[in-house]
């Protein structure tokens, strides 16, 4: 079965968790980690892989923590993933030269398959999820007065 990584998942949710943090001030890795349940050991180990691939600058000092590297609807799901979990592939002879490329018959389905998942995964912008969240966020949030 084709998974997306736990690390892949919880990259995702911590570059919209930054992206709704906004640029006023970076985010502390602490409270990413609390306010998204995964362990602060984890979400830095993740953040380390997103700002070796360029996505997010971390800041020192006693202000100090996380930001975003670029504005949010530059960042696709795939250049998380990507960075998190490598090439996205859906098999391996997609990526590799396969010995029976020339007469296998199977591999221009997972090729299709590969693209059509990747156009997925670049289609979505992090900007746009947490669009998508802060609208779930503002719907979870309804106040009925009687």
């Amino acid at each position: 079965m084709l998974r997306v990584s736990t690390k892949g998942r919880y990259a995702a949710r911590i570059m919209v968790r930054l992206a709704l943090s906004g640029t006023s001030a970076p985010a502390r890795k602490q409270d990413v980690a609390r306010a998204e349940g995964i362990s602060s050991d984890y979400v830095e180990q993740i953040l380390m892989k997103l700002k070796t691939a360029g996505l997010v600058v971390s800041h020192r000092g006693a202000r100090g923590g996380f930001t975003l590297a670029r504005p949010p609807h530059e960042i696709t799901l795939a250049d998380v993933l990507e960075a998190t979990e490598g090439p996205l592939s859906f098999a391996p002879c997609v990526e590799d030269r396969c010995e029976r490329a020339t007469v296998c018959v199977t591999q221009a389905v997972w090729r299709e398959a590969n693209d059509a998942l990747h156009r997925i995964f670049a289609a979505k912008t992090i900007g746009a999820l947490a669009f998508e969240a802060g609208h779930l966020k503002s719907k979870g949030t309804l106040n009925f007065q009687i």
